[in-house]
């Protein structure tokens, strides 16, 4: 059924097959980054063999996903969260949740949305936003200074902040975005410049740390229309990945974390790799650190701290290091080269994978890297609803194959007068085990913790001090045995019920004969979407129960809790982005493979009550479709595009731009319903 309203930007038909990969680009890096070497070491479960112990049929052994998902999400084993559907005490009686009709599968470079919906693009890649507010050029023009006075590259999560409260009108806040890593030929007329492997123009450099980080602007509903404009206030500013930040919590001041730009290890510069995101109930903007490590140099012999996490030994991502006679670029070069820490940054990527704190309503405040939440390739940070008196809860994954869930839970209780970032320097970081029975414990990683330093000792791991834990993470978690899952990304809880829902969006290292319940491909091409609930409903429990909520895939290969296949109103594979809205309504977003039967990367609405799914929104040719949110009102939705392909949204012969893309109803109602 073919939608009423599309934003339609592509190239010419002769030039370019709309099922072939771009003619100006070739097929884009997708968050399953080529330099993200499997670096997970441990002899842990996998959460494969967790599923296969429990579901131990032989036809899930042959890879029967019927046998599967009957077995394992609609069975008896989690009545609560699974054979009821739904959580206790729902309403299966109320009226559906979604209200628009399903839009079929596309392969255009354009966005398409329901019939009864309209979008349009805003704030692509380029847009002032302050100081001198230069003008995007097409071609890669504009200078590094230019870069640091516009709106970034890739937009990933994003945040609304309204400045008219809740009120009925929600036309006036603050849009935080997210700017997850560059396409260097997009950003210079020629793309880099590099003689025999060495960056020859720091301006070019400079550019693309600009391109990197948080644009944080200030955005009106122009009266008596649907288009929305920058507002050129004060709030507005560029975070990049030079942009001066402290180090709080417990990591602040470590050896760990000394360098030549900050001799006491408690200041770093920038921001990079800023994936999916989350908020804080006293109002300011977590961004999110990811695949930080293809950034760094280290050519000597590397420290756990970064082969755990795969910092690269011969060739960087951009190969900014190579800008030697500049401080602030040669600080990617991780490489001991004197006595002492503080003569060279051998730890400045320690500095990095870190949660970071930004206040959008302070354009002269320090963003803040708070390292109690822990250090790893964060995708996100999503905080459970704030309840008066009781501690605040943190949901992170690590996007890697074979990485691990974390939760961080706050020492003290939260109290809406008082609280502050403070909150998130004291508490403590859990990581997930998952148990075949459908039950599940979050180990404490806490250094003054018996139990902790005992599986340490066992495991032949030394820690200094939970500073050292918190830089090793990845290396803490490896110690207590937890559960190594398939690239966990965004994390979301249910307003209505507190179930945690993340997605696992694939793996693709995964051998055929590791195929089971909840991965019964291997590799695991498709992914799938896992929930929980905490035990008594307190999200700093210790105890949990889980099921799946949808195993992704093509019709045949694909099954949702309620037993029922994908079909073509919604099949879609390798579900990313993951958000609940204020109506309960679960919005999944993907990056994947898109190929026939799925086409272009997609965003698709779903009844948690029902597990009824449809597709609502899909992105332009060879994007990833990441990030959104919406006015408190709920009648504008922000939906980010990241590396389209063609020439979206300028269309002519223009270079793609990464947007945001705002989608409103046209009888100007409520959206998804």
């Amino acid at each position: 059924m073919a939608p009423s309203t599309t934003l339609h930007r592509r190239c010419p038909v002769s030039a370019v097959d709309p099922r072939a990969p771009s003619a100006y680009r070739p097929e884009p890096e997708s968050n399953s980054d080529p330099n993200e070497p499997v670096d997970n070491p441990s002899t842990n479960p996998t959460f494969a063999e967790v599923l296969e112990r429990r579901c131990s049929r032989r036809d899930v052994l042959r890879g029967s996903l019927n046998a599967v998902v009957a077995g394992l999400v609609v069975g008896s084993g989690l009545p609560a969260l699974a054979r009821a559907a739904t959580a206790p005490g729902a309403d299966h009686a109320a009226a559906p949740l979604l209200g628009f009709e399903a839009i079929p599968v596309d392969f255009e470079y354009r966005v398409q949305v329901p019939r009864g919906y309209r979008a349009q693009a805003f704030l692509p890649w380029g847009t002032p936003i302050c100081g001198h507010f230069p003008a995007y050029r097409d071609g890669g023009g504009n200078s590094g200074a230019d870069q640091e006075c516009q709106v970034g590259y890739n937009h990933d999560g994003m945040h609304y902040f309204p400045l008219d409260g809740a009120s009925s009108e929600s036309h006036h806040g603050v849009l935080c975005i997210n700017h997850e890593y560059i396409q260097p030929s997009d950003l210079h007329p020629n793309g880099p410049t590099v003689e025999d492997g060495v960056r020859t123009v720091a301006d070019e450099v400079r550019k693309e740390i600009a391109a990197h980080g948080v644009s944080v602007v200030e955005i009106r509903r122009n009266p008596g229309s649907r288009s929305w404009e920058v507002v050129r206030g004060t709030l507005n500013r560029r975070i990049t990945a030079s942009t001066p930040m402290e180090i709080a919590g417990p990591a602040r001041g470590s050896a760990l974390l000394r360098t030549r730009f900050s001799p006491e290890g408690t200041r770093t510069r920038g921001t990079v790799n800023n994936c999916a995101n989350g908020y804080t109930p006293w109002g300011t903007y977590l961004t999110c650190e990811e695949n930080f490590h293809g950034y760094f140099l280290n050519t000597g012999e590397q420290p756990r701290e970064h082969a755990r996490y795969g910092v690269a030994a011969e060739k960087t991502r951009y190969g900014w290091e190579s800008v030697r006679d500049i401080d602030e670029f040669a600080r990617f070069d991780a490489t001991p080269r004197g006595e002492e820490a503080t003569a060279d940054y051998r730890n400045e990527p320690n500095t990095f994978g870190w949660v970071v704190e930004i206040d959008p309503m302070d354009p002269e405040g320090i963003p803040v890297k708070r390292t109690a939440l822990g250090r790893f390739r964060h995708e996100g940070a999503w905080m459970a609803p704030p309840v008066t008196g009781r501690p605040l809860t943190v949901y992170m994954g690590d996007d890697a194959r074979f990485e691990y869930i974390y939760k961080f839970v706050t020492r003290e209780p939260y109290n809406p007068r008082t609280a502050s970032g403070a909150l998130l320097d004291e508490g403590t970081l859990y990581v997930a085990r998952f148990h075949d029975d459908g039950t599940g414990e979050w180990v404490a990683l806490d250094f003054e913790d018996p139990r902790f330093r005992a599986a340490a000792r066992e495991a032949g791991v030394t820690f200094a001090d939970q500073a050292d834990v918190l830089v090793n993470t990845r290396t803490a978690a490896d110690v207590v045995g937890a559960t190594k899952m398939d690239r966990p990304e965004w994390g979301t809880v249910n307003p209505q019920t507190g179930e945690v829902y993340m997605t696992l969006t694939n793996n693709s290292e995964r051998e055929p004969d590791q195929t089971n319940a909840a991965n019964p491909r291997g590799p695991n091409a498709y992914g799938q979407i896992i929930r929980w609930r905490e035990a008594e409903g307190e999200h700093h429990a210790t105890r949990f129960e889980w099921d799946l909520f949808v195993v992704a895939g093509p019709p045949d290969n694909s099954r949702i809790f309620n037993g029922q296949p994908l079909d073509a109103s919604n099949v879609f594979n390798s579900p990313d982005g993951l958000w609940f809205d204020p109506n309960g309504v679960l919005w999944i977003q993907t990056d994947g493979d898109q190929s026939e039967p799925f086409g272009n990367n997609q965003m698709l609405a779903a009844d948690p009550r029902t597990g009824e799914i449809r597709r609502f929104f899909t992105g332009a040719r060879d994007c990833e479709v990441t990030g959104v949110d919406m006015t408190p009102d709920g009648r504008t939705m922000f939906v980010n595009v990241q590396h389209p392909g063609g020439s979206w949204p300028d269309g002519g012969d223009s270079r793609p731009r990464p947007a945001t893309v705002i989608v409103t109803r046209d009888d100007g109602g409520l959206i998804g319903l």
